[in-house]
């Protein structure tokens, strides 16, 4: 099978370091990139970013945040995509007291609780094995603080005034996986069962002992899993 162009978005104040692993185990087999979501402050716009930088075509994985933008570009340039992988993601829009937590952790990082609101997260993150786990813990709030205040201030501005993706999952016809931790705190199990039954082409895989962050914590299980999506004809 030839390489294929693999785009991949990091989550909320996250970098290409959290797809190390999928990283050096795919660039052999695939050209590889990782999408900026840095310089705009809603969903369209950094979706737009994206694209603008992005090949022709390519096969598009995005964890967390960066599923939320996968599902903008999908409505965006759906001619495009010949591959979707949402990792711990969502397809709900936020709710209110999110919403308004948003804020407040805006407000903090802005009189300098960067460091702080990056460390008040963490454990939110990780699974129970993994909450105490330093390498993790550290290279979570080393990805933070390189990206900045102002970083986090549009990002958590584009996730609070996001919409809701629902209404897209059944249009998504290209060759799709849905994955995630099973003790994913933030975007629990049944959303993404939810987004696997609807959307067409889907697998859903759940990874036992995993968190939020699962390109880190089970890092071959989920190179393994995009490896068997990339190997689907489109």
């Amino acid at each position: 099978m030839s390489g294929r162009s693999v785009l991949m978005l990091p989550g909320m104040m996250l970098d290409a370091r959290l797809y190390a692993h999928q990283l050096a185990h795919l660039e052999g087999e695939h050209e590889l990139t990782i999408g900026d979501l840095t310089r705009s402050s809603s969903i369209a716009e950094l979706a737009a970013d994206v694209l603008r930088d992005a090949p022709p075509r390519f096969a598009l994985i995005g964890l967390s945040m960066g599923g939320i933008v996968a599902f903008e570009i999908w409505r965006q340039a759906s001619e495009r995509v010949t591959h979707l992988g949402l990792l711990d993601t969502t397809c709900y829009a936020d709710q209110p007291e999110r919403r308004e937590l948003r804020l407040e952790q805006i407000a903090r990082v802005e009189t300098g609780g960067l460091r702080e609101v990056t460390a008040s997260l963490k454990p939110l993150y990780l699974s129970n094995r993994n909450r105490s786990e330093p390498r993790l813990l550290q290279a979570i709030l080393d990805m933070g603080l390189s990206l900045g205040a102002e970083v986090f201030r549009r990002q958590s501005l584009a996730l609070r005034d996001r919409q809701d993706s629902i209404e897209t999952l059944p249009t998504i016809g290209c060759p799709a996986l849905v994955l995630c931790g099973r003790e994913d705190q933030l975007c629990p199990v049944e959303w993404h069962a939810m987004m696997a039954r609807v959307i067409p082409h889907a697998d859903l895989v759940v990874l036992a002992g995993c968190g939020h962050l699962s390109a880190m914590e089970e890092p071959e299980a989920v190179t393994s899993a995009l490896k068997n999506l990339l190997r689907r004809s489109h």
